[in-house]
């Protein structure tokens, strides 16, 4: 099987691929998640979107890359998920190494992330540390975490 990065800014992506991204994103974090907030948060137009797709165009994972000073002083990945379709596939493990290599690329020194609880031990794998206490957001335990490069 053939999968294929893509990533583009908000104003290089189609109508499509910005319907499919919103709409997966609603399916896992809104629906899935039982947790009603806002997804359309205004940060998307200054976000780079990474995502993950196969061959018949379907998206596996996705995530989206926020510059400086737009959630942290630190850049930041955000929105991070996998399709419960392709889950199983350590596809969340290339997702974030794939996030991290094209930060590295835009010559990010740090990036910050707010991390749900239960994933802290994930994204200490590649060397995010917690540097905030635990708290809640929509009702779902966060942390936030920082990776110096």
């Amino acid at each position: 099987m053939t999968h294929q990065w893509k990533l583009k800014t908000f104003d290089e992506l189609n109508t499509t691929e910005m319907y499919q991204l919103l709409s997966l994103r609603t399916a896992v974090f809104v629906v899935e998640q039982n947790c009603p907030y806002q997804e359309l948060d205004g940060k998307d137009q200054v976000s780079k979107h990474l995502w993950l797709e196969n061959e018949a165009g379907e998206i596996m994972a996705l995530c989206r890359l926020l510059p400086q000073k737009i959630s942290f002083p630190e850049s930041s990945i955000g929105r991070v998920l996998v399709n419960p379709a392709f889950r199983g596939q350590k596809l969340g493990h290339e997702l974030v190494e794939k996030a991290l290599e094209v930060l590295k690329a835009d010559g990010e020194s740090a990036v910050t992330i707010e991390a749900q609880y239960y994933l802290r031990d994930f994204y200490a794998s590649f060397g995010f540390v917690e540097n905030s206490d635990a708290f809640y957001e929509d009702g779902i335990k966060h942390v936030n975490m920082i990776l110096t490069f």
